[in-house]
Order: structure tokens, then sequence, then C-alpha cells
């Protein structure tokens, strides 16, 4: 299949990231099929200048005020708190989001409010936005990147929705899913972060290995596709071959593959819908052995806090998230043991008040402002 001819304007947000990288290389392997309008990076100028230099957007988006190292680019220089969410509001064909957290909600509604579509790689848009999001998403202008949702959805395309039954989510397991409880208690940073088959930033990998990081995509498959959350099955595959698939009416399901390589659905919600050599390697059958297991949700138990979290919906899942966030941060700094990342989203969770209905920034902020105080309280003199 033939590249669409016609250049688009282009804009990643979280350039400086694992999501953004991997996108500028599928623009640097087809320099002449992208216009770059931006990019966005975080507190930290210096490697969004060098990517400026090399690739020329029209815009570099910090969330700092310290721009120092973007002196002297030809670019314009958006800066300060809400850098992306501007940068994301510029018309754009396309708006990648890889920001990590839930610091990308505000980006992902100003590129909809503004009509861009986006390739979505921020789950939490969707897991704290849910769907006042997908109001704003209207016409398909959603196109989801992450593996598993790009693959559902490449599963999907097609289907009268009255002919699917449901749709299976695969997981990883991350590094600790054969491990006893016991073994766990010990468990710190650097065991977590040895993701067996990916390589991704710290606070994904870390949620890959409490299981965090499926319950958030339970709920974005939740929203994107439609799908009640009975119908959301999901199975741990230790290969990370098989990303995800649909059950059919027929009782058929069709499942996509391909080897671990984000730069494959990166380039999928790019191009959307023409497909393009990246530099993967196809899939081999020479030898190949494919397992499916049943979570561990007595051990893993923030797969199912999250679950819980999204059929309660309203501020639920905006302070699941939250909690998380900071769980993981302290979790990271050495301040909390591994399996003490689910006991305080569960505590919080115990405790979310009444905060309405979530059509707005400003609830979903108030909700994300409200947990991480509450977070934070139970890390104050925790127990390791």
């Amino acid at each position: 299949m033939s590249f669409d001819s016609t250049r688009r304007r282009l804009t990643i947000l979280g350039s400086t990231g694992s999501i953004g990288r991997q996108a500028l290389d599928v623009v640097r392997r087809y320099p002449d099929r992208f216009e770059l309008v931006g990019l966005s990076a975080g507190s930290d100028a210096r490697t969004p200048a060098a990517q400026a230099t090399a690739f020329g957007p029209e815009y570099v988006a910090l969330e700092s005020t310290e721009t120092g190292p973007l002196e002297g680019i030809e670019a314009r220089i958006l800066s300060g708190s809400g850098a992306a969410a501007r940068l994301a509001a510029e018309p754009s064909d396309i708006v990648l989001n890889g920001i990590v957290g839930f610091a990308g909600l505000a980006a992902t509604v100003a590129a909809l409010q503004t009509g861009n579509r986006v390739a979505l790689a921020n789950k939490e848009s969707l897991v704290a936005g849910g769907e006042w999001v997908m109001d704003l998403a209207t016409n398909n202008r959603i196109i989801p990147v992450d593996s598993e949702h790009s693959a559902i959805f490449q599963c999907l395309e097609g289907r009268k929705k009255e002919e699917v039954r449901g749709i299976l989510l695969t997981a990883s397991g991350g590094p600790f899913f054969g491990l006893e409880k016991a073994r766990l208690l010990e468990a710190g940073p650097g065991d977590a972060l040895k993701h067996p088959t990916w390589r991704m930033g710290p606070k994904i990998t870390i949620d890959s290995a409490t299981m965090m990081n499926k319950g958030l995509e339970v709920l974005e498959a939740h929203h994107l596709f439609g799908v009640p959350f009975d119908d959301v099955r999901v199975v741990v595959h230790r290969q990370s071959v098989v990303h995800g698939g649909a059950f059919f009416e027929d009782g058929s399901l069709v499942l996509h593959a391909a080897l671990p390589d984000m730069r494959v659905p990166i380039a999928f919600g790019l191009i959307y819908p023409e497909r393009v050599d990246v530099g993967a390697e196809p899939v081999s059958f020479d030898g190949v052995r494919w397992s499916f297991e049943e979570p561990r949700n007595d051990v893993f138990r923030c797969l199912p806090l999250a679950v819980e979290a999204g059929r309660a919906g309203g501020a639920y899942p905006v302070a699941l998230n939250a909690a998380n966030e900071v769980a993981v941060g302290a979790f990271l700094d050495g301040r909390i043991r591994f399996l003490r990342i689910a006991d305080v989203i569960e505590e919080v969770l115990e405790v979310v008040p009444d905060f309405g209905i979530m059509q707005s920034m400003e609830a979903i902020v108030a909700v994300d402002e409200w947990a991480r105080d509450e977070a934070a309280r139970r890390l104050v003199g925790a127990s390791r």
C-alpha cells in the first residue's frame, strides 16, 4: 500500500519521551511526508533545542520558563505552565499526545476543541476525561497509539457494533508476574524497571509491574470502543507479540500481532489509514510458542482496583489515576515498598466524596488535586 502523498501537519507533544523520540524516528524516515507544526517538552530545554535544530518545527513549547538553550533556534517559543496545551490548539492534521500522566489531559482537550485529530498515547486523557473527552472527539478524531488499543482499533475496522461481543487486552505481566507475593515485599525500583519485553519510561514501566497500566487500559478501551466493562477481557501474554483482539458474534476471535516495537502503532496513528515500513522486524513463526494466562488479581491488585473505579465512574477514575501517580513517584523515590502502591490507591478510593459530573477541566482538576493530597497524606510516616 502506498503512502498518502499529502504532507501532514504534525504536532508532537512529549517529544523528548519514549513515544516522542520514536515518532521523530518515523518522521526522519519520511521527511517529505510531514510538516512539523511543533514539539513540546517538560522543563529541560536542551533536548527539544537539539530536536528543533534537526527537524525545524514552527513552534517549540516548554512547560518551564527556563528557555535558555532554545535561544537562536528558528521557531516560535511557547513557555511556562500550559505551553503544551497552547501548542496542541494550533491547527494541525494530527496531534500526537505522548505526554506522560494526567498532565496530558489538558493538551488532548485543547487539540480536540480546536478540531485537530489526536493520535493518543496518553491513556490518562480517557481515564480522567472519560465521556467528556469522547464527546469532544466526535467524528473519529482520536486514533489510539497504545499498542493494545491500536491493535483492537485495527481488529474492529469495518465491523458493525452489533457484531462485536467483546475485546481482548493482552498484558506482558511486567517483571514480577511469576513471583510469589513474599518475593515482592523487598522489590525495589531497580527491579521493577527491568521490563522483560518493552523499553518505556519509568512511570509506565512501574505501572506495568503493578498491572495498573492494564487497569488504565481497560478504562481507556471502555471509552474508546464503547464496550461494557464485562466485555473487556484481560489476559497475560508474556511474549508481548499479540497486542489485542476482538470477539465477534459468530464465535470468532480476530487477533493483532507484531513484535514489540512502538514505531508500528505510532506510524499507524500518524498516517492512518495508510501503512509504511518503519524498520520493524516481522513476526516469526519458526519454533515460536505463545502463551496466555489469567491475571493474578490477588497479588497485583491495581488491575481490579482500576476496573472497580471505572465501574463507579464520576470522580473515581480521576482519583485512581492521581493516587497512582503519587504512589508510583513515592516508590521510585524509595519512600514506599512496591506492594504499598496498591494500598495507597485503595485507601484514597475508599474516601472519594461526591464531586458531581466530570464535564470540565475545572471539575477534573479539583478531583485530581484532592486525590493527590489524600495520597500524599498517606505517605507521611508510611512504613516501607
